[in-house]
């Protein structure tokens, strides 16, 4: 891989930061490493990067355990100096210790994807703006659920409408999806704001700006982090929105967007997979969320560039700003 330096060039918009450092030319593929080999990395993370012929793994740091046929470190600071050849990092641990591992990665001149939410805090993230900036790599903080399928139709289909009215319904089971995984509950664990962010990136893709203007957060008695939270937006468009996160869903789980036009009621179902305007399907795939991730990783390399929005982040800071607390029956994996 060569690297040829370009005249930097920053994009802003409302939702996305662009920083253009380097035009990169890929000759072969992208050395990469996971960060904390858990279960989204196992699920989600090594079947995208083996389906993705420009990247190859190369190692992993993780304490529970790597993958076959590939080196594993025990941290991620045995990684950067053992392996000078990796190229990029893939980050999967906890948002509580996302920012050391993305600093140190920055630092040592790597690439760096982020899994959501992208750190613990808005600053820690902007801190990590400013570094990849400097150093000249790439950082990608991931939303994957705006990978889903129906979401760029869905955006597409809202332009030049009148939007009267949202409600987003997200709720499933955290013992199915986060089994024993105690750093959700604690601070900056962000509870079912886990996936509720994933609800978050989507609208703050689809839609106008909007902000916080109620919010009430569950926490489980002896928790830190709400195991429901019920959220209030308004914006300048004057349209109503509602969020209604829970994580105590068994059975079917519902991820649905209802979003009401002048011209006609669409439906982002199944998590962004399936689109329905007026009650007809006009749009269902599976999940091909993880592989746009690696599409994206690899063109933001590729182009020197970085792609870094905070916005689903900032709603949820708002909330807990915002939220009136109220304490709920005590839950146990």
């Amino acid at each position: 891989m060569s690297r040829e330096p370009i005249p930097a060039r920053i994009s802003t918009s409302s939702k996305v930061l662009v920083e253009r450092q380097f035009l990169v030319t890929v000759t072969e593929p992208v050395a990469i490493a996971i960060v904390g080999v858990g279960k989204i990395a196992r699920d989600q993370h090594l079947p995208s990067i083996a389906s993705n012929a420009r990247f190859r793994l190369a190692a992993t740091a993780s304490r529970h355990g790597g993958v076959d046929g590939v080196e594993n470190f025990e941290t991620i600071d045995t990684l950067l100096s053992a392996r000078s050849d990796v190229q990029a990092v893939a980050l999967c641990q906890p948002p509580q210790v996302r920012f050391e591992a993305a600093a140190k990665a920055i630092r040592a001149g790597r690439h760096v994807l982020l899994e959501k939410p992208p750190g613990a805090t808005i600053a820690e993230v902007e801190t990590l703006v400013a570094m990849a900036r400097s150093q000249g790599v790439s950082l990608f903080a991931t939303w994957h659920s705006r990978f889903a399928t129906g979401v760029e139709p869905t955006r597409e289909w809202l332009k030049g409408k009148t939007v009267r009215r949202v409600a987003v319904t997200w709720k499933e089971d955290v013992r199915r999806w986060h089994p024993g995984q105690a750093w959700i509950w604690e601070p900056g664990g962000l509870g079912v704001f886990d996936p509720g962010i994933n609800a978050l990136s989507i609208v703050t893709a689809i839609l106008p700006p909007v902000h916080v203007t109620r919010a009430t957060l569950e926490f489980p008695e002896g928790r830190d982090a709400p195991i429901a939270a019920q959220l209030t937006f308004a914006g300048e468009s004057g349209f109503s929105a509602t969020a209604d996160f829970d994580w105590r869903q068994t059975g079917p789980q519902t991820w649905d967007i209802e979003v009401e036009t002048d011209e006609g009621r669409l439906v982002l179902s199944k998590g962004g997979a399936e689109m329905l305007v007026d009650g007809k399907a006009v749009l269902a795939d599976s999940d091909q969320e993880y592989a746009g991730i690696y599409r994206r990783f690899a063109e933001l390399i590729e182009a020197g560039e970085s792609d870094i929005d905070l916005s689903p982040l900032v709603h949820v800071a708002d909330a807990f700003m915002l939220g009136r607390r109220s304490v709920v029956e005590p839950f146990e994996d």
